[in-house]
């Protein structure tokens, strides 16, 4: 049967779209395989106008015309609403449409297009847009066309899929070969960053691209430098506590929005985001997601890496800065006798105020930044209130009345004692590991430093104790050297001063804690303290110990008009220490006569010694006294090394003594007290702790064994006497 040329043409069109689809699927990217197919429309069908216009989310675009006007492609992107929603189900033509308000057929119009055809391009339940060829001179259209062109649709629609899918593979290809030619292995962080964002913004088009790594320390996410373009985002993002990645990137994982993020994960843990926004035309597709998939799957690691050996070098720059920082600490006390090159060392490592106080937090060296030294006695006494009733190691301190600071506080110790305090003007949350570090290395090399000016000073202290105790000999022998010593420690012996001798009694309940020598280092302990007090109390008191007293020298000068009052505001002092230092005792001071010559010293401090004698054994509450107040203790005084004066004490005070000594029962105390109260038989029982009536029977066998009656005036007076003879006997100094 001979085909009429109708059919020869079907026939040619049908063979030639075969031919076509089979050649479509060998280009290997989207723009040759629609470029393919306008240029075979054209050859072989002779059309005046081919257009392949595809979908991307609510918009048409065109991918590829051949003929029409430039206005008509400006034309686009054409919303699909303002669209016949049949162009891209089924095959139209100019004669089966009826679309007069469809904004393509329009256009179409307007480029003179009087004869045209749509294809559909579908590829299984897809359609990812259509196909349009038309003729500016009217063209019969064959019916018997349709499913040809229909099948053909499929066909372009598949070589397109493929097309896509090989230029995303290239593309995959093509960005691996970036990661591993542009992300070295050491390149910093900031390095890596600045790259991959650029590319970010490159591969999606996008305006602004950054990267946000997460703080777990700060629980955070962190905006890296360098970013692409301006971010509008936040810098620090803070979890709160709520670790749903979404509520804080709303646009992850999420196209077609403004904004498109992706997160970057490490066997899953999250260390950050990459994030888009501000795409440069439409919104950020599926597309653009797997680009941003694709970089994340890649970069994460590295990042992470980078992050790691950054803190790794950044750590171990840090320990040699505090190995540099610990020899110059350490050169600090080999330099230098005292604490201001340590304190300005730790305070420009911390770039913060650091005062250094002892242990009475009166400030011993200090660098201060945003401080004055106005402000060093207010922190001192705040200080001490919190310091001695709470223990706290941290506190905020008020300088002023609109103005606080935070400081942290922490004990100097060395050999057992506590030597000062540190204080640095530090908030808690910059407190980090370094700090710490930091900090307790110069507490070692303070207290280094204190035990050194310990050593010195006691060295000092044997040398002044051993002129001391020359000073203070019955008979001072080379008086120009005692000069001489004295000259060293700025001690003028020509001026006039006063001796006063102090002494502790522990309490009973501290005897019982310790044998002899824990007593005795004790009593050390306590001494060492109260020197500490004296320098408080006055920087030019001169003071040295002999034998188990503390020998105070003070200019009398300093006595002024008053000599009482000043004693006793001195006693009220060192009393309230031994309190705050909770030590269990009572201090007695005696203060001994004023020096005019060097060869007085041994008589006032002899004059020191039996003041405290005489507190002790009659005015124990008082605490104190001078020896020029004591009555007619300063005239027998003078007498008590005299023969006639120890005949006195033993002819009325003998026979008691010999009898306390071989019995359990004193009554040389008894009388004692029974005439320090004026015969006073209740004040004395009570004083005693006995009944009244066991004191009566003591002061009848006192009467008796004495031959004297105890009433009589005379006889109480010499009694009296006696006494106060054997208390001045009784006292002897320790050479």
């Amino acid at each position: 049967m001979k085909l009429s040329k109708r059919d020869i043409l079907v026939k040619r069109i049908e063979n030639h779209l075969r031919l076509t689809s089979r050649q479509l699927v060998k280009f290997d990217t989207e723009e040759e395989t629609l470029q393919y197919l306008i240029n075979s429309f054209r050859s072989e069908l002779h059309c005046d106008f081919v257009g392949i216009f595809l979908k991307e989310e609510h918009q048409l675009f065109p991918k590829a015309i051949s003929g029409g006007s430039e206005s008509f492609a400006n034309s686009f992107p054409l919303k699909i609403s303002d669209c016949s929603n049949e162009l891209l189900i089924k095959s139209l033509t100019i004669e089966n449409s009826n679309i007069p308000d469809c904004q393509f057929s329009r256009l179409l119009m307007m480029e003179r297009i009087t004869t045209w055809f749509t294809l559909p391009l579908k590829e299984a339940n897809h359609i990812s847009g259509f196909c349009v060829i038309g003729f500016t001179t009217a063209v019969p259209l064959f019916v018997e066309m349709d499913d040809i062109f229909n099948e053909f649709s499929k066909d372009v629609a598949v070589a397109i899929s493929l097309a896509k899918g090989k230029e995303k593979q290239k593309e995959k290809i093509i960005g691996i070969e970036w990661f591993s030619q542009n992300l070295l292995i050491d390149s910093t962080i900031e390095q890596l960053v600045e790259r991959i964002v650029e590319r970010a913004a490159k591969g999606t088009k996008a305006k602004v691209a950054c990267i946000y790594l997460f703080d777990e320390k700060e629980d955070c996410f962190v905006l890296q430098s360098p970013a692409y373009g301006v971010v509008k985002q936040p810098e620090i993002i803070a979890i709160a506590d709520d670790y749903i990645l979404k509520h804080h990137f709303p646009c992850l994982e999420t196209p077609g929005g403004g904004q498109l993020t992706v997160p970057l994960v490490i066997n899953l843990k999250t260390i950050g985001v990459l994030h888009v926004e501000d795409k440069r035309k439409g919104v950020f597709t599926s597309d653009d997601f797997e680009v941003l998939e694709l970089m994340s799957t890649h970069v994460a690691s590295m990042l992470e890496n980078a992050r790691l050996y950054k803190n790794e070098k950044e750590h171990k720059q840090q320990l040699h800065s505090l190995l540099d920082y610990h020899q110059e600490l350490i050169k600090k006390t080999v330099d230098q006798e005292g604490f201001e090159g340590i304190t300005d060392a730790l305070s420009k490592l911390l770039l913060k105020s650091v005062i250094l106080f002892d242990r009475f937090l009166r400030p011993l060296s200090f660098n201060l930044m945003n401080l004055k030294e106005s402000d060093l006695q207010i922190i001192g006494e705040f200080a001490e209130k919190i310091i001695l009733n709470n223990r706290k190691n941290e506190m905020m301190i008020p300088i002023a009345n609109d103005r606080s600071e935070n400081f942290h506080f922490w004990p100097v110790n060395g050999a057992g004692d506590l030597l000062g305090y540190l204080a640095v003007n530090i908030p808690s949350d910059e407190f980090d590991d370094i700090a710490r570090i930091s900090i307790e290395l110069a507490l070692n090399v303070y207290s280094v430093q204190f035990v050194k000016q310990k050593i010195v000073l006691d060295t000092k202290e044997q040398v002044k104790d051993s002129f001391i105790n020359k000073l203070l000999a019955k008979k001072v022998e080379d008086p120009k050297s005692i000069m001489q010593y004295a000259n060293l420690f700025n001690w003028d012996l020509r001026k006039e001063y006063r001796i006063s001798v102090l002494s502790i009694i522990l309490d009973d309940d501290e005897i019982k804690k310790g044998n002899l020598l824990e007593q005795q280092a004790k009593k050390s302990s306590i001494w060492e303290r109260l020197r500490a007090s004296l320098q408080l109390f006055d920087p030019d008191f001169i003071f040295s110990n002999k034998g188990d007293d503390f020998i105070l020298f003070v200019e009398s000068a300093k006595e002024r008009k008053n000599p009482e009052k000043y004693w006793d505001t001195l006693y009220e002092y060192l009393n309230n220490r031994m309190k705050r230092e909770k030590i269990s005792g009572q201090l007695f001071i005696g203060v001994g006569g004023k020096t005019n010559d060097i060869h007085e010293y041994y008589n006032c401090y002899l004059q020191g010694l039996q003041a405290i004698h005489v507190i002790n054994q009659r005015i124990p509450r008082t605490g104190f006294a001078l020896f020029e107040k004591l009555g007619a203790y300063t005239l027998l005084y003078h007498l008590k090394n005299n023969d006639f004066a120890s005949d006195f004490i033993n002819r009325h005070l003998k026979p008691l003594l010999q009898y306390s000594d071989q019995k359990n029962v004193d009554l040389f105390q008894t009388l004692r007290v029974y005439l320090f109260q004026n015969g006073n038989l209740k004040e004395t029982a009570d004083t005693l702790f006995i009944h009244r009536s066991t004191l009566q029977y003591r002061i009848e066998k006192i009467q008796t064994l004495l031959k004297v009656d105890i009433n009589d005036s005379e006889e109480r007076l010499n009694l009296m006497m006696a006494y106060k003879l054997y208390d001045l006997q009784r006292v002897a100094p320790n050479n």
